[in-house]
């Protein structure tokens, strides 16, 4: 018997459907009922390395841990990550196919939507409910044609909808019936109700609302989710705003705000942790001291290199450098550190090479093959037992690094060394993201970049909880047993 499909769209981007996905996800699993998300088609930076060794989008990998599954490719076949305003790259079924403009890929859609297809067919035979995320909005007119990522892919499978709107924004009528008067009869006749996201004070000052829109729309309020303060799920893609957790923080990590930053999640876990004040360091704003400074992951490690001498970075590195600071670099931000970082094929732009920070002396080429992989190993610093310098993560990159601080690895992997340290310790890259992610690795980072005694925690723990936290706020608010 095929699964039950049930498809979350949402009013606009940010409207709670990733979030949803994961609480109904945790609801049902909690139910003993087996349950995989879906996204047909994802746009974001942040992504993760499938069970089955394909890159995908991070929600979805988040997702799968609600529902208490692995990731697989199925759960994303089609994810554009973009590296410039007008181009991307085209990951299908987990592998990167090609660069694409926007014009191409409208082209390309409809073998995109094979791809879909096939993955949807293998998850409704695995799974006994497949939650489907939509992207961004139905309304969106201009890209209805060839749609694969909302209602197109909600007609082709005849599935229904469930709206989302996020009442914190103000405005969540209007949202939400400003959305069925653009959307098509037959689309409209799908959406089977609503799911009012992110509401703060008394419920009866909303309930009036909620029985006009009933009335007028025909269509039933499945329930109101309230706002959950420092709720914590890894980001599709944004960057959080809520960045410092702990008014005590004492030990100042920064990170410059990217312009093509991916896998930012990678930070996740020093936000998280007592003592730690992370901070994010956007275009125009003046860095100030810090203990510790990250750079990290880019789609675009040429253009994002040349932002970081626009915005005085290069001195600031520096400078703190020269005062007895520590800079560790992750993927791009690991390419960034060393001496030339050359494109000869333009695989993330136009074929090119920029010199890079000098910290570190390696050398890299971007190349088109890309290294994708789940490990695990240590951290190789001296006085710390393997037990104590745990790290878990994964490698995507498309790079190969070469140069004389190879020799001093800053990792011990399954697969190899990864990874290098400058001659007095002070700098250190890696190609493995998630490594603050185990509580035993990031006490041992914060100790190697000054911070004795860190009290840490995995990321994994802080994330079961919150998954539980969202299950039982899902189950109060929304009727489950009257979701089609």
């Amino acid at each position: 018997m095929a699964a039950k499909t049930l498809m979350i769209q949402g009013t606009a981007t940010d409207a709670g459907k990733s979030t949803l996905v994961a609480g109904l996800g945790r609801a049902w699993y909690r139910r003993g009922v087996s349950v995989a998300p879906f996204k047909p088609q994802n746009m974001a930076l942040n992504s993760a390395v499938s069970a089955d060794g394909g890159e995908i989008a991070r929600a979805q990998a988040v997702q799968a841990a609600a529902c208490g599954v692995a990731p697989t490719i199925d759960m994303s076949p089609v994810l554009l990550k973009p590296s410039s305003d007008r181009n991307a790259q085209v990951i299908i079924h987990g592998q990167a196919v090609a660069g694409m403009s926007a014009s191409d890929y409208h082209h390309y859609k409809p073998t995109a939507m094979a791809a879909v297809q096939a993955s949807y067919t293998r998850l409704i035979s695995q799974y006994e409910r497949v939650l489907v995320e939509g992207a961004g909005s139905p309304a969106e007119i201009n890209l209805r044609a060839n749609d694969i990522a909302n209602m197109g892919f909600a007609e082709t499978v005849d599935c229904p909808v469930v709206l989302v709107a996020d009442i914190d924004k103000g405005g969540v009528f209007a949202q939400i019936v400003g959305t069925l008067a653009l959307v098509s009869e037959s689309e409209r006749a799908r959406i089977a109700g609503f799911v009012i996201n992110r509401f703060r004070g008394d419920i009866a000052l909303l309930e009036p609302g909620l029985e006009w829109l009933e009335r007028e729309t025909g269509k039933p309020v499945f329930g109101v989710l309230p706002w959950l303060d420092g709720l914590y799920l890894e980001a599709e893609d944004a960057i959080a705003r809520d960045q410092r957790l702990d008014d005590d923080a004492r030990f100042v990590v920064q990170v410059p705000a990217l312009p093509r930053i991916s896998n930012h999640t990678d930070l996740d876990a020093l936000r998280l942790q007592p003592g730690v004040d992370l901070q994010w360091v956007g275009p125009g704003q003046r860095p100030g001291g810090a203990d510790l400074i990250v750079l990290p992951g880019s789609k675009n490690v040429r253009a994002d290199r040349q932002w970081l001498t626009a915005n005085g970075w290069d001195g600031h590195i520096a400078r703190h450098l020269r005062y007895g600071g520590h800079v560790l670099g992750i993927c791009g931000g690991y390419q960034m550190l060393g001496c030339v970082i050359d494109d000869p094929c333009g695989v993330e732009d136009t074929p090119g090479t920029v010199e890079g920070l000098g910290v570190l002396d390696i050398a890299t080429e971007i190349r088109r093959e890309k290294h994708l992989e789940n490990v695990r190993g240590r951290l190789v610093v001296a006085g710390l037992s393997d037990d104590q310098a745990a790290v878990a993560g994964y490698r995507i990159h498309c790079g190969v690094t070469r140069g004389a601080d190879l020799a001093r690895p800053f990792l011990e992997l399954e697969t190899g060394f990864d990874g290098a340290i400058s001659a007095d310790g002070q700098v250190a890259g890696t190609y493995l993201h998630g490594l603050f992610d185990t509580a035993e690795g990031c006490a041992a980072l914060l100790a190697w970049a000054g911070y004795e005694n860190a009290v840490t925690e995995d990321v994994a723990a802080v994330r079961e909880r919150q998954f539980e936290r969202l299950a039982d706020a899902v189950e109060a608010a929304i009727d489950i047993e009257a979701l089609p």
